[in-house]
């Protein structure tokens, strides 16, 4: 193949239609604008907004201010004294074990141990988050924190 080989499919390309160059070629006198008003005027036609003069749709609809981040990252939060009072000693707190005990229901969904309260006992903490509060406090009384990975 060459490049003078090359054309496009049959059918793809179309002729622009010549409208206003006499009756015989089928778009004549009008061409296709219709009678008077303001849609054969030049630029003429009403804006997309425009419905007729009624109230656009548009200005119907409430304030819509600002946007959603479809990337944002919805953790479920669990604080240490949450930890404290549903945990016993050395146990290893995960998203199964948060589930078992009825602090989430979906175990797929991300989860953050947050920095409020205290905590007393050591625990295993396997999470996907910590913050730098509840990290020290849990290594503090002698418990672990190990991270999951995780992806959206």
């Amino acid at each position: 193949m060459k490049l003078h080989d090359l054309q496009p499919n049959p059918g793809a390309k179309h002729r622009k239609k010549r409208v206003g160059r006499g009756i015989s070629a089928g778009q004549g006198k009008t061409a296709g604008r219709g009678t008077k008003g303001q849609g054969a005027r030049q630029g003429g036609g009403p804006s997309q907004y425009f419905e007729g003069g009624n109230l656009p749709s548009v200005r119907k609809l409430p304030f819509k201010r600002g946007f959603t981040n479809i990337r944002k990252i919805h953790y479920v939060e669990v604080n240490l004294a949450r930890l404290e009072n549903l945990f016993e000693k050395n146990a290893e707190v995960s998203p199964e074990s948060l589930a078992l005990v009825g602090v989430m229901k979906d175990t797929k969904k991300p989860v953050v141990v947050l920095g409020q309260g205290t905590l007393t006992k050591p625990l295993t903490v396997k999470v996907h988050r910590v913050s730098e509060t509840a990290k020290a406090a849990i290594e503090k009384v002698g418990g672990t924190v190990e991270l999951m990975p995780w992806a959206k």
